[in-house]
């Protein structure tokens, strides 16, 4: 029976891997700057978030009395933070409707909240920075990381208008290949440093935002083991001392 159901979920995994694989296939992701110790960054990627993400999209298991654990106080959360709820206490919603948003886009813009979770900090670093014009889709973007995707870039105007090139390339088998590259065509109001800067800000406070607190668990089980550790050294001084006799 074992066996059976052994063999079973090896099938299941095999023919997921093709699919795995396409799902990144042309992609290559770039290694997000992520550090949760750095405040600054931290207070910077949630002003960018609030700014241009909670427009339509919601965070509604993360609410704002959070940011302070990222150095802010309540009353600058009040008076810079705080547009679409009324206490510090609540979620980070949306105004928009879902319904009306699928009317608009295609489909809902989804929930944040654990979105670095579900997709990684390397994924969100390289779709925030991937998107480039396509006139065959409706809102005038694609993405190179997610083809065919619903969202606008709302970040344009920042960070400028890209462009997607094709390259002839020959593989480690010699087998021609096509790849592609983005080029900027139009820059925007920062520089592609600056523009980088930003984004990794902004997936620095969306890990965070997933779990706000993982550094203080981090700090936790670094004192357990230390205490653990301590502890063992005694409890075999102990033992020593109670077998003493014995041996």
């Amino acid at each position: 029976m074992k066996t059976a159901i052994m063999n079973k979920l090896l099938l299941a995994m095999y023919l997921l891997l093709p699919a795995l694989a396409m799902a990144n296939e042309g992609a290559a992701l770039y290694h997000a700057p992520v550090d949760l110790t750095d405040q600054a960054s931290l207070q910077r990627g949630a002003r960018t978030f609030v700014n241009y993400c909670l427009n339509c999209h919601s965070a509604n298991y993360m609410r704002y009395n959070r940011l302070q654990d990222i150095g802010l106080s309540e009353e600058q959360i009040k008076n810079n933070l705080l547009f679409t709820a009324e206490k510090v206490g609540a979620p980070m919603g949306v105004v928009m409707q879902g319904k009306d948003a699928k009317a608009w886009f295609g489909a809902a813009p989804p929930d944040l909240s654990v979105e670095a979770r579900a997709r990684g900090a390397d994924w969100l670093y390289s779709y925030l920075r991937g998107f480039y014009r396509d006139d065959t889709r409706p809102t005038g973007w694609n993405n190179i990381v997610y083809d065919k995707v619903a969202m606008p870039h709302v970040l344009w105007q920042l960070q400028g208008e890209q462009v997607l090139k094709a390259h002839d390339a020959v593989d480690a088998h010699g087998e021609k290949t096509e790849t592609h590259t983005l080029e900027m065509a139009k820059p925007g109001t920062m520089t592609p440093v600056e523009y980088d800067a930003m984004i990794a800000d902004l997936v620095n406070y969306m890990v965070f935002m997933g779990e706000p607190a993982q550094t203080y668990r981090w700090r936790l089980g670094i004192i357990v083991l230390l205490f653990l550790g301590v502890l063992s050294v005694l409890a075999y001084y102990l033992k020593k001392e109670f077998w003493k006799n014995i041996h």
